[in-house]
């Protein structure tokens, strides 16, 4: 009896494929983490600025929601707008990176899942 041989791209033409993707993927990492991302709230009155190595870089505080007798709506922007920051960073890596996976074409392997 004869093993059957997936038909689809060849085999070195897939580890070409996935050679490139890793390419693609380290760029895009490297790009990535020299993105900058801005989140307000407050409604505007308090901004921070992360990198994308979830960095805080900046943090503007307007002086209209400073109020010595209530620093803990003041905390409670700061954590909400740096928890924004860091899910805005992680969605877009995230997006940018199934760009660049879902462009490969692997062959059905017999046994292995579809994806």
């Amino acid at each position: 009896m004869k093993a059957r041989v997936p038909r689809g791209p060849s085999n070195n033409n897939m580890l070409e494929q996935i050679q490139k993707m890793q390419e693609e993927m380290q760029r895009k990492q490297q790009e990535l983490e020299e993105r900058e991302y801005e989140v307000k709230a407050g409604g505007g009155l308090l901004r921070v600025v992360m990198t994308g190595k979830k960095q805080l870089k900046e943090v503007e505080i307007d002086a209209e929601i400073v109020d010595p007798d209530d620093i803990e709506t003041l905390q409670d922007l700061i954590v909400a707008a740096v928890n924004e920051a860091v899910t805005t960073v992680e969605e877009s890596a995230a997006r940018e990176m199934e760009k660049i996976t879902s462009s490969v074409q692997l062959p059905n392997l017999p046994g292995m899942p579809r994806m």
